[in-house]
């Protein structure tokens, strides 16, 4: 059975790695290199003249001299892309990155920046890489890469400077603040490891996981997250809080399997298409990581497809009490089906449901607890990415421990009654 997977074009770039910008999620599966297995009805002659036609207009009178394989290409973007927003053609490079942000392992340095006010900074090293190892910061800029300064318009081109085979140098310059002269780091490349999950004991007995988003690593990650948790804790957790907001999707297979650690049995997720191989079921397996401790997901605008397989399941489980905003409302899924010469075309070939059958695509799901915005921001909360997890100005994290201690005593509650 064709392997599938769901996987991210989040709205950051870890520099080596390079997640591609946008919010679109896909389920994807490996196909071998692709051949005719049944011969079905060609293009007709009247369609492929006009593309003919076309064709040699533009090579003959545009403006600018344009090679037939630029022309066949931009052809192939266009017929793709015009079919919906989340179906593309993929060059070998794009490919590439795609392959890269599912196993959530590379070759680089380990850093992870994204575009502000025109510069790039560094949003933070990655844990236990050579550019974390030597002193980078988070915050810091990056000004140059083996002396070739940083190309706004071309930032592919800094991150395939920053890939290469472990064990290569590569030179990065960088302007920190107070520091009145660019800083030189020499880094030898190595394997990184991009892990999605952080997790952190708050207190009671309460867990607080974040999910940024789902690769490969995923669910290894968040199990190992939760043993951590638990002998911290001393005990079996009380609680735990299940972070998803801005997480924009991932491999399917980690939305299953995340679900999965929580689920008992059901299914988690359904998925119908055209091709047979498009129509699928997948199941939750007996075990709950958590013995039925309570769970809050949060979740808002940024939350889309695999985040909101996840959420989905456990709230139509019943599992879990989802707390925030809307979702996104991406249920559609894409196939990634490689061409000739590494190249790939990425096709919407189904649409996924719920467990109770429900379609997200375009609608989202809206949480069981919606947070009013006003009053957020009047007892001093804020939603900015880098206060999440931090109870003191994280007012939905608030929200959810709270929702946590009202349902365990209620629980004790019930079990004491006579």
């Amino acid at each position: 059975m064709p392997f599938r997977f769901v996987l991210i074009l989040g709205a950051g770039i870890v520099m080596g790695f390079g997640l591609s910008l946008g919010r679109t999620v896909q389920a994807e599966r490996e196909i071998e290199h692709p051949v005719m297995a049944a011969k079905e009805p060609g293009v007709s002659w009247q369609d492929a003249r006009l593309l003919a036609e076309v064709l040699e207009r533009v090579r003959k009178e545009y403006v600018d001299d344009v090679s037939d394989e630029e022309l066949i290409k931009a052809a192939i973007r266009g017929m793709i892309s015009d079919l919906d927003a989340h179906s593309a053609f993929l060059d070998p490079q794009e490919f590439d990155e795609i392959r890269i942000s599912t196993t959530g392992e590379y070759s680089g340095v380990g850093i992870e920046v994204q575009l502000e006010n025109g510069l790039v900074k560094v949003v933070t090293p990655i844990e236990g890489t050579p550019a974390e190892k030597a002193g980078v910061l988070a915050g810091d800029t990056i000004l140059a890469v083996d002396d070739v300064p940083v190309n706004l318009d071309n930032l592919n081109d800094t991150i395939d400077r920053m890939r290469g085979k472990a064990g290569t140098e590569v030179k990065i310059s960088i302007a920190r603040a107070e520091q009145p002269k660019p800083l030189e780091f020499k880094l030898a490349r190595a394997a990184v490891q991009v892990h999605s999950v952080r997790s952190e004991l708050l207190e009671g007995g309460v867990g607080y996981v974040r999910i940024s988003h789902f690769s490969e690593t995923t669910t290894p990650d968040l199990e190992r997250s939760l043993d951590k948790l638990k002998k911290k804790n001393g005990a079996a957790l009380n609680g735990l809080v299940l972070d998803l907001r801005n997480n924009p999707g991932g491999v399917l297979e980690a939305a299953v399997g995340v679900s999965d650690v929580f689920l008992n049995e059901g299914v988690i997720v359904t998925a119908n298409g055209r091709a047979a191989d498009a129509r699928f079921e997948m199941d939750a397996r007996p075990g709950d990581a958590l013995n039925g401790a309570p769970m809050v997901v949060l979740v808002n605008g940024g939350s889309a497809s695999a985040s909101e397989i996840v959420a989905g399941a456990l709230q139509d489980h019943h599992r879990a009490t989802l707390l925030g905003h809307q979702t996104y409302g991406k249920g559609s899924v894409q196939t990634v089906m490689p061409l000739s010469n590494g190249n790939a075309i990425k096709l919407t070939t189904s649409k996924y449901f719920t467990p109770s059958g429900a379609s997200i695509h375009e609608r989202g799901i809206k949480p069981d607890v919606v947070v009013d915005d006003k009053e957020a921001v009047a007892k001093g909360g804020s939603d900015a990415p880098e206060t999440y997890g931090d109870l003191k100005v994280d007012y939905e994290l608030k929200l959810a421990v709270g929702t946590l201690q009202k349902k365990d005593a209620g629980a004790i509650r019930q079990s004491r009654a006579p």
